[in-house]
């Protein structure tokens, strides 16, 4: 059986934010991943990757979460904080952008 592990709301609204700042760069890099550099994956940073195609003709299909959605929620989420609302969302965001 697996283990739940427990999330704190900072730590999903964390999430949510890389979600929504996230680039797609290594997603499109692993699009272009061939056999011999399988070893590679794990050092991509896929956090905005929800799913991965490459058919037997080598056609690839890359879909990322939507970022539209993930601000939506976000801001629904901060406005429910006391001390919350934009400002803070944006702030938070800035301060995901500066960590990159």
């Amino acid at each position: 059986m697996k283990r739940i592990r427990r999330v704190n709301r900072k730590a999903v609204l964390k999430t949510m934010m890389e979600l929504a700042a996230g680039d797609a760069n290594d997603a499109v890099k692993l699009a272009y991943l061939g056999q011999e550099d399988q070893t590679l994956i794990d050092k991509l940073d896929l956090v905005c990757l929800t799913e991965f195609k490459r058919s037997a003709n080598g056609a690839v299909e890359v879909k990322l979460a939507d970022r539209a959605a993930v601000l939506v929620k976000l801001l629904e989420q901060l406005k429910e904080e006391e001390n919350g609302g934009p400002a803070a969302f944006l702030q938070a965001l800035d301060q995901v952008g500066t960590q990159r």
